[in-house]
């Protein structure tokens, strides 16, 4: 399957909530769009391109936005043995990570798309059918997290709507320093 065939201003199908869970469901709809609607008619290459002095490239977030989503899914089913100790982590390992902002040779857009897309389908049912929103989890040992905090199922989806927004943003600058083309505007 090649871009042109993925419509990625389709969101995939979510199950039917209302209230919260619908609230929940379409900000994460929204973010999730912003994000796909970037890669729109790019090649591979240009997904992979650096086109800021940062790191950062189009299909890399993708698939960084992929793999922070399926973590914090794991994390609302199973709490933090989901998620590997951050502070464990050696030099390798965060090597390993910083794979996930790469497009890598024979990963193409289409296939990072499809993969968001699935790991979209499998938030979105979670959020339809978690028993309790408010359930609470400790948090994953990391750097980032204060020692002893909790997260409710709602915080978690909270953030990864909020990651997802912050990482369309990104998105949108290194998209219009690739050829113009904007998100929004």
């Amino acid at each position: 399957m090649n871009v042109d065939e993925l419509d990625i201003r389709e969101a995939p199908a979510a199950p039917a909530v209302t209230g919260e869970r619908a609230d929940l469901l379409e900000m994460l709809a929204k973010q999730r769009y912003f994000l796909r609607f970037t890669t729109r008619d790019l090649t591979d290459d240009q997904a992979r391109l650096r086109s800021t002095a940062g790191e950062l490239c189009l299909g890399g977030l993708v698939k960084h936005v992929t793999s922070v989503e399926r973590s914090w899914a794991g994390f609302i089913v199973n709490g933090p043995s989901a998620m590997p100790d951050f502070t464990a982590m050696t030099e390798a390992d965060f090597a390993r990570r910083a794979d996930e902002f790469k497009l890598l040779p024979g990963e193409t857009l289409a296939g990072v798309l499809a993969d968001y897309a699935e790991a979209a389908r499998r938030t979105d049912e979670l959020v339809a059918t978690v028993p309790d929103l408010s359930r609470i989890w400790p948090l994953p040992e990391a750097p980032w997290n204060e020692p002893g905090k909790q997260w409710s199922v709602r915080q978690v989806l909270m953030h990864i709507a909020t990651e997802t927004a912050q990482h369309a943003g990104h998105a949108d600058i290194i998209r219009e320093s690739i050829d113009g083309a904007k998100s929004m505007g």
